[in-house]
This record gives structure tokens, sequence and C-alpha cells, in this order.
């Protein structure tokens, strides 16, 4: 059930005509009916999610006082990810991601169901709550990477960015419309917890939805591969080896983390400020948390609608320093005007600018990267950003423990302004971004005399050039790019030689782990890793191509029992 895989040149057939280039419509994926389908459902079912995020924090605040337990409802729904984002992806990217789906869907069902029953029981705990919302978000973290990666199968690649964007406006819409009716059906009860149990019972059934729209889908992966599938621990590896070289997804992980370390402090802390600092006005309460909460919704929503234009005119750095300066902003207004007609303007512009950080970032990441790697990049870069939300909200938690919510957002303020300089210098979606599609291999795998074993390894492949004086400095340049790509696409180690008799005479050397990585690198090249490759090859000087040597590690062998030869 692997999935990555190249497309066969016979298989392609006559070119089909271009579909309409709808790519400055933010709306232009929901002209296509299963992705549209996929949407609805998903909506409906990120409501109830942030109703339950907005009741269980204001049940926490019902059965403890202590700002840190309060925070802490911010890192259990954060910590899985960062323990699980990549396993997530890898499981993503070596089984059928609809039955993953389908199974984690079902996960979350039950565990909200659970959470609702023991609510109504009246035995619910602090710890308890922790607990199961740390459970909930386990199917959380493992039901993501699959559910942003199927993305590419639904739209067209020009219409990536714009269906992006609408995932994320499906959860701002739900950010918008969920918190304001947690907070109301929580208000409308006597008690929290009857409120709560009602909300996190609806959220239950809000599942059922995405669970219907995944049943009825008939998958079709992209690339389906003649390999067999990689195992999750190797996987995991391939992964972690791509990303370690791999800087223009670097990037936008580092960006991510510190984006949302000190974000998080808005989050986790806005529950103890409607509590505590707004008790007076007409923000208090759990309504008034859900109004706040849903003011950074609405001012989300905004920025999925009007995202495509704004990319059109600012460039994705401009856009994330802006961003970066306005939450500064952000947390100066929380920590020193909590009045409500400042708060809630400010929170609809925080809103917009969270949506269109984490939009741009995540953007980044899904056009750098090649499809047999898709979902672990995008399970480590939520587990990135949610490990910074879980980090942070622990800090900004005890910070207002010991303290008090003013000091945490101005220590937030002051770290975010400090960050600013630093991250400008990491750039995001920076020149012309590589042709990941996969390459076309025309030619047959190499003859041998003795083929290996698909276990066989570890594999040396050796590549000798011969290379005139002339050529010597631009060939050096070009050779340690295609570096990078061998050890993205599975080299465990990368070499290159020159002949101190012959300087002409130029070997490059690279080690995979196994005959069936090697194969699988080169169903891993991509069209931009073959353009290097064949710029290289072009500086050698011959009437042959480059001659390529294949040597197998050679086992050891114990001695020979005397009895064999009787």
């Amino acid at each position: 059930m692997g999935e990555t895989a190249h497309v066969d040149s016979t298989d392609l057939g006559t070119p089909a005509s271009p579909p309409p280039d709808h790519s400055g419509d933010a709306f232009g994926p929901l002209r296509l009916p299963l992705f549209r389908d996929r949407f609805i459902a998903a909506t409906v079912s990120n409501v109830g999610t942030w109703m339950q995020d907005t009741a269980g924090t204001w049940l926490m605040t019902a059965l403890t006082s202590s700002p840190l337990l309060i925070a802490l409802m911010q890192t259990a729904a954060s910590l899985p990810v960062l323990f699980l984002g990549l396993l997530a992806g890898a499981t993503a990217d070596i089984f059928d991601r609809r039955r993953l789906l389908l199974i984690w869907q079902w996960w979350m069902l039950a565990t909200v169901a659970l959470l609702a029953v023991l609510t109504f029981a009246n035995i619910i705990s602090p710890v308890m709550l922790l607990f199961l919302t740390f459970l909930l978000n386990i199917g959380s973290s493992m039901n993501n990477p699959a559910w942003q990666a199927i993305v590419p199968e639904l739209v067209p690649h020009e219409e990536l960015p714009n269906a992006v964007t609408l995932n994320a406006a499906s959860n701002n819409i739900a950010r918008a419309l969920g918190p304001a009716f947690g907070g109301l059906m929580v208000a409308a009860f006597t008690h929290a917890r009857t409120g709560a149990a009602w909300v996190f019972a609806l959220n239950s059934l809000s599942f059922a939805g995405v669970i219907w729209i995944l049943w009825k889908w008939k998958r079709k992966p992209l690339f389906k591969s003649a390999l067999p599938a990689e195992r999750i621990a190797g996987s995991v590896r391939s992964g972690l080896r791509y990303l370690r070289y791999a800087p223009n997804v670097q990037g936008p992980l580092i960006r991510a983390f510190i984006f949302a370390f000190f974000v998080s402090a808005v989050w986790s802390l806005l529950a103890v400020l409607a509590k505590k600092d707004l008790h007076r006005s007409s923000l208090s309460g759990a309504m008034g948390y859900g109004i706040l909460n849903g003011c950074l919704g609405l001012g989300a929503v905004v920025a999925a609608g009007t995202l495509a234009r704004i990319r059109k005119r600012i460039d994705a750095d401009t856009l994330l320093a802006i961003t970066g300066v306005y939450y500064v902003i952000v947390f100066l207004v929380l920590a020193l005007v909590p009045q409500p007609w400042i708060i809630i303007p400010v929170l609809l512009g925080a809103g917009f600018a969270w949506t269109s950080t984490m939009s741009t970032l995540n953007v980044s990441v899904q056009l750098s990267v090649p499809g047999w790697v898709y979902a672990r990049a995008l399970g480590t870069y939520m587990m990135t950003f949610q490990g910074g939300l879980a980090l942070g909200s622990v800090t900004w938690g005890m910070i207002a423990e010991h303290s008090s919510v003013r000091v945490a957002m101005l220590c937030a303020a002051v770290g975010m302004a400090v960050s600013i300089p630093f991250t400008s210098r990491i750039h995001i979606l920076k020149g012309s971004l590589p042709d990941l599609t996969p390459y076309e291999w025309k030619r047959p795998l190499p003859t041998l005399a003795a083929t290996p074993q698909p276990d066989d390894g570890p594999v040396r492949i050796s590549v000798h050039y011969r290379i005139p004086q002339a050529n010597y400095i631009a060939f050096a340049t070009a050779i340690h790019e295609l570096k990078g790509a061998r050890l993205r696409d599975g080299a465990v180690r990368w070499g290159i030689y020159r002949d101190a008799a012959n300087p002409e005479h130029i070997n490059e050397t690279f080690i995979m782990e196994s005959w069936l990585e090697y194969l699988r690198s080169r169903e891993r090249t991509t069209a931009d890793d073959q353009g290097l490759r064949k710029r290289v090859w072009e500086m050698h000087e011959g009437d042959e191509p480059p001659r390529v040597s294949h040597q197998v590690w050679v086992a050891e062998v114990g001695p020979a029992d005397p009895r064999d030869e009787a």
C-alpha cells in the first residue's frame, strides 16, 4: 500500500486540456464536488471541536482556579502532535489514507462520547479532563497529516494554495461560531458541568459527517509504487533524512515554532483573562470567553477570503513580518488595556494575522516537498507548530501562576519583538519553486551479472566522471548541489573524490542502506533533481556517459563445517 512512485510514460496518454485557472479566486476549489463535500463535513466537525475546546477549557475553570492547570488544557491538546506528528506522517505515507482517516475519526468520536458520559455522571476531575483531552488529541494528531495530505488528490496543483487557505477557513469559520455556541450552551445551564456535557455529546455526533464522506470516497492515489511499502521505522528515518537536507522546508518549521510559542499566550490565557481580568465587564463568564474566541475565528475567516489577493501584492516575508509586529501590539493591549471595546477589534485582527501566518507557512511546506514524503513533512510541520504551542502554554501559564496574566502577556510581547529580526532572515517562498513532479525514468535498471536481493546491502554506487580542467569549478559547484538530492532521496553517506594521479578523473560515491532503498531512490527522483543530474553529466568528457558501478556489501562468512564435506 505504499504511495510513492513514478508514472510510466506509457500510461500518460494524450495530454488533457488544461483546467480553468481559478488560482486568483480564493473559492475556486469549492467548484469541485468532492472537495466541497469534504469542506462542508469538516466545517461541521470543526464547529463541534471548537465548541468542545471552549466548553472543556471553561469546565476546567469551574473545576480549579489554577492558571497553570487551565493553561495545561492547551498543552494537553498540543502535546500529542509533538510526540506523534512524524509517526502520523509516516503512516499516512505508507498506508491507505482513507482507511487511516476512518480509524482515527472513530477514535475521536468514541473518546468524546466517553468524556460526555463521565461529565453527565458528574465524576469528571481536572486530571481526568486533561487525560481525555490528551486522548482525543492523539486521534487528532494521527488524523491531521493524512487529512491534509489528501488535498492534492482532490484539487489541481495550481489550486493548492487556495485549497490550503480554505482548509484554514473551515477551521476558522468554526472558530468564529464554535466558541460562541459552546459558551452559550455552557451558560444556558445552571452548572457548567451539565452544559459542557451536552457540548461533548454534540461534538461526538459531529464526526459522523466526516466518517460518511470518507466512507463514500472512492480514492485513487496520485502515485502507487510497485515496490514493497516501507516499514514504519524506515519511513520515519527517511522522512527525517529528507528534512535534514531540505533547507527550504527547515525555514517554515523554525518560523512556525517561534510564532506558535509566543502566540500560545493568547490561546492558553484567554479564559483566565475573561474570568479574572474582565470579571466586571460584559465579556466575563463562559459566554464572554466564547465571544473573545469567536472574534479570533471571525478575523481568521476574513483572512481566508482575502489572502489570495493579499499574496499577489505582498511577498511572504513581508506578510510574516507584519503579522509578527501586530501580535506584539495584541499582547500589549491584552496586558495594559483590558477594555472590551478595544479587545474585540484587536482580537479580530489577531485572527486575521494568525491565519495569514499559518496558511503561508503551511503552503510553503506543501509546495517544497515531493509526493513521496508529503505527509511526513506535514506531520513534522504540525509537530513543530504544536510543540511551540505546548511549550509556550506551559511557559505563559507558569508565569501567570506566579505573577499575573498581565506579566505573562508583557513577556510574550517582548519575546515576540526580539524574535522578529531573527525570523525575518529566514526567507519563505522566495524565488522560483523547484519542479517536484516525479521524474519519469525512461532508462532500464542496470544490467548486472547477479541482481542483488532487496535486503542486500549496504550498496555503494560509484559514478566515474572525466572532467576537463576548464569545467572543474562549475562541476564542483553542481556536484555539491546534487549531494543534497542524493541524501534527501535515501543515501546515508556521500563523497566526491579527485584522482591525485589523474586530476581529470573524479569519482562520486554514495551509499544506500539496501538494494531496495536504491530502487526507492530512483522512484523518488524529481524532475528538478534530474535536471541537476543532467547538468552534471553534461560536463563529463568522453564518447561514453559516466561509468556507474554498483557494489554490494560482502557479509562475513563463518568457517565451513567439516561435516558439510562428508
